[in-house]
């Protein structure tokens, strides 16, 4: 007689106990919709129960908004009684959290009804489904994330930030050498660790390299044959990162744009598509350029990437790390090798080709974005989207801006969109931008010290 899932489920806890005996708690994980990571801390005997039971958290948990308030004109609030939904563990995600001093694991999660379904606002389902429809093409995602961030001083400025000073010197960075070993050194104690930390925890952080701005680094995830779990890698990466940093007497910071003059934070995700009967890609080609099915996958990404960028650039701080000097794209376009468009093909080897996408900042919610980018692949595979011709050269210097350089134009064009609206469910649609419109209409009441400093005494 087979296992059944819940036995599968008890064995991998009971596994994982007897593996790790010093274990005392155990942090159960979930994702909102703005990434940020939620649930509960749970003793150790309590495992067993949430592998056979799962836990509940109100669905409101999908209606926060990025300050953690309910939006309640989601309707995910009062209006249904702050309703709780049953949370279950996700395969494979139970391990420990290396900086933490007493011994304490964690357990990613996803939200399903009191009936086991999948609870359509839970973002990781909001993927699921578009998932779905690689699948009843017969084709496999593989993909990989890269992830920048800033080390920041615990101790702010006025509330902006600064850098850290140097473990190595004692002296605050102020180089933009992108790729310098030697600003690797100056952190390397910490940056060590947050590989090593990923390493236990089978996240697979295979480098870490400088970036253009003081204290600005990035973290390749290897690609895997999985999208959900590539995006589930990233989200728990942005964590790992945290805590770390912590661990060493600093900060870390994932917002889009946290320096006027120094470049953003970005989240470029590497996606091809395997033929599930072959494990051949189907992007391979000597000739990427004339490739019909590459073409149309990237027709498609440009076609949808308007009414995407609410998902890749969802705050209003996104939208200030746009600049042709900061490497962030502001046109739909594309190109072999080409650091200046929006989605890059790289073409270092026929068998390794895939896409780039270059546009979205570290803020982005992961599964969302992969969401959004895997709608533009679908659809333009399904209906042969057409790219136009690759840019050659400064692509700045050839287009004008012409995606949404702010959220509520953003939020106008996914809420419009008939193509997003039919990958992604409506309702979710409903809730995302209920969300982020309350988000706006507190950012624009609330005056600015620069205002103040302009007007208070001059008009």
């Amino acid at each position: 007689m087979s296992a059944t899932p819940i036995t599968v489920k008890l064995n991998e806890a009971n596994d994982f106990l007897k593996d790790n005996p010093d274990i005392q708690f155990v942090d159960l994980l979930i994702a909102d919709m703005n990434g940020v990571v939620r649930g509960k801390r749970i003793e150790r005997a309590s495992l067993h129960k949430v592998y056979a039971k799962g836990i509940n958290l109100p669905a409101s948990i999908f209606a926060l908004d990025i300050n953690g308030s309910t939006v309640e004109s989601t309707g995910l609030g009062l209006d249904i009684g702050d309703a709780d939904r049953v949370c279950l563990p996700i395969p494979g995600t139970l391990c420990n959290e290396p900086w933490q001093k007493r011994p304490t694991a964690q357990l990613l999660m996803t939200m399903h009804e009191l009936d086991g379904k999948p609870f359509f606002a839970d973002p990781r389902e909001v993927l699921r489904q578009i998932i779905s429809k690689f699948d009843d093409l017969g084709l496999t995602i593989c993909a990989a994330f890269e992830l920048e961030f800033y080390l920041i001083d615990q101790e702010n400025v006025n509330g902006r930030p600064q850098p850290p000073r140097s473990p190595l010197s004692g002296k605050r960075p102020i180089s933009t050498q992108v790729y310098l070993i030697d600003d690797l050194d100056e952190y390397a104690d910490c940056l060590q660790d947050i590989l090593e930390a990923a390493k236990e925890q089978d996240l697979p952080a295979d480098a870490i390299v400088k970036e253009s701005a003081p204290a600005q680094f990035e973290v390749n995830l290897h690609h895997v044959q999985d999208a959900l779990k590539a995006c589930d890698y990233a989200l728990l990466l942005k964590r790992l990162i945290k805590n770390v940093a912590y661990d060493h007497e600093m900060d870390s910071t994932f917002m889009a744009k946290p320096y006027p003059k120094q470049a953003g934070n970005g989240l470029h995700v590497h996606i091809s598509l395997l033929d599930k009967k072959t494990g051949k890609n189907i992007f391979t080609s000597d000739d990427p350029e004339n490739h019909p099915v590459l073409r149309h996958a990237i027709g498609g990404i440009l076609e949808t990437m308007p009414a995407s960028m609410a998902f890749l650039c969802p705050n209003v701080n996104s939208y200030r790390r746009f600049g042709a000097q900061f490497y962030v794209p502001n046109a739909p376009s594309w190109a072999l090798d080409n650091r200046t468009v929006a989605v890059r093909v790289p073409n270092d080897s026929p068998d390794a080709m895939r896409i780039e996408h270059r546009v979205a900042g570290a803020d982005a919610n992961p599964y969302l974005m992969m969401s959004s980018i895997l709608a533009g692949i679908h659809h333009g595979l399904t209906n042969k989207i057409e790219p136009g011709e690759p840019i050659e050269g400064n692509s700045y210097e050839q287009l004008e801006q012409s995606l949404p350089n702010n959220l509520r134009d953003a939020l106008r064009e996914l809420d419009e969109s008939d193509v997003m609206n039919k990958y992604i469910s409506p309702d979710y649609i409903d809730i995302f931008v209920a969300c982020k419109e309350a988000e706006l209409e507190e950012f624009e009441t609330t005056i600015s010290d620069l205002e103040y400093n302009w007007y208070l005494h001059t008009v």
